[in-house]
């Protein structure tokens, strides 16, 4: 059904005459007659009787009128729910202790006007996959893996380098360290079953590796960081990297130490992606809250790929 002709019938009836309801939509009477008579024909009955004082609905356009306000107030919401800024905004963070979930806590308690829509993807590829075809606003990410250079539509900014710091049981062997350098741990078992070959964080370990001669097994199922601390507690010969900003408990008896990484300290880079035309308002503001909140990357003493946008 027309909803032109729909509004009209409407505003013909508000005003009781063709040209006043003319004068209000801003068309021509010719158009307003011809809009009634489409209309008419649709619905194979007459809407309005001419009279000397103007139109007077039939009974059957008494019918109908309470039908068509409501097509125009079910359209006028259908309209409101995509403009910028009456939807949430959609932000991927990756997983739920990450840092980028804590820099969007960050922007939500200093923007709690904002509402927002928190959802978590798998990789690189979901993420922009998402950003492009407008399911998710923005997303998390590091950027640009190699052979995976960003669409032309996608915009990215650096937002955050976050330390990698070794974590282990109460009986490793580098347990009691105040800190290790990435030379000490050559030889060293470092388990981390969530890196997935062909995601962005399997590439930055996969350089790590190359670069510094580590031994990183991915074995064995991910069955998520509580059992992987369970794991790590119970298991003196295994050690895992954990971020930094990554937030964890665990029961106080499994003992578990944070111990920092030196010469070079390991920085996973974090950066913003959005597409370039997403009109929403919260984008730009979080876009400002992340570039106030982040300190410019320094490279004194850190290591990150040399692919990594740090910017």
């Amino acid at each position: 059904m027309d909803l032109d002709a729909v509004r009209t019938f409407v505003a013909v009836v508000d005003t009781g005459r063709f040209q006043d309801a003319a004068a209000d939509l801003s068309i021509s009477q010719q158009a307003v007659s011809k809009r009634i008579a489409g209309l008419e024909k649709d619905l194979a009955v007459r809407l309005f009787t001419r009279t000397a004082h103007g139109a007077r609905l039939t009974i059957d356009g008494q019918a109908f009128l309470p039908h068509a306000r409501e097509l125009l107030r079910v359209a006028e919401r259908a309209v409101a729910s995509v403009l910028p800024g009456s939807r949430p905004l959609r932000v991927d963070v990756i997983a739920s202790r990450s840092a980028a979930s804590g820099l969007m806590r960050g922007f939500h308690r200093a923007h709690p006007e904002i509402e927002l829509d928190v959802v978590m993807l798998f990789d690189i590829e979901a993420a922009v996959a998402a950003i492009r075809s407008g399911a998710i606003d923005a997303s998390f990410r590091a950027v640009a893996v190699p052979g995976r250079p960003l669409p032309e539509e996608i915009d990215s900014v650096w937002v955050q380098d976050e330390v990698l710091q070794l974590l282990t049981g109460p009986d490793h062997v580098l347990a009691g360290a105040r800190s290790v350098t990435l030379a000490q741990l050559t030889g060293h078992r470092i388990w981390m079953p969530g890196i997935v070959p062909g995601t962005e964080w399997a590439a930055y370990y996969d350089d790590l590796v190359a670069e510094f001669g580590l031994t990183i097994e991915a074995t064995g199922p991910n069955f998520g960081s509580d059992a992987l601390l369970d794991t790590i507690a119970d298991t003196p010969a295994l050690a895992t990297f954990m971020g930094k900003q990554t937030r964890l408990v665990w029961p106080a008896g499994h003992g578990l130490r944070r111990i920092p990484v030196t010469d070079p300290t390991p920085v996973y880079p974090h950066s913003l992606l959005w597409r370039r035309d997403n009109p929403h308002p919260g984008l730009a503001v979080l876009r400002d809250h992340l570039a106030a909140a982040s300190a410019g990357p320094g490279d004194a003493g850190i290591w990150a790929p040399g692919w990594a946008t740090r910017r």
